[in-house]
């Protein structure tokens, strides 16, 4: 009886040995078509992987900080153009600096 029971443990193994395989089997071919639903799925929504997202954030931060630094430039050149037009009226009125166009009295 001996031998029956290690007999019968070995196929009851075997068996068991071979129900985990199928059963890992299974697994792989069930993620593979949930894997495959989602990205239809996904695909279908028009939604975008992460990646693509956090480039396109990327991107937007270095556009805002390229147009913030543009925007300190334009303005310093405004404030040095009113101060160019000051001087300049002020060089008119005192009779001195340049004459701007149209100004310059005729007989």
């Amino acid at each position: 009886m001996s031998q029956s029971q290690g007999r019968l443990f070995d196929e009851f193994a075997k068996l068991m040995n071979d129900a985990a395989g199928v059963a890992q089997s299974a697994r792989r071919e069930v993620e593979t078509v949930m894997r495959s639903q989602a990205d239809r799925f996904a695909s279908e929504m028009d939604l975008v992987r992460r990646e693509d997202l956090e480039i396109a954030q990327d991107l937007a931060t270095r556009a805002l900080s390229e147009v913030e630094r543009l925007s300190a430039r334009v303005a310093a050149l405004e404030g040095q153009i009113a101060v160019l037009m000051a001087d300049s009226r002020k060089g008119a009125t005192a009779g001195s600096g340049p004459v701007p166009d149209g100004a310059a009295g005729g007989a």
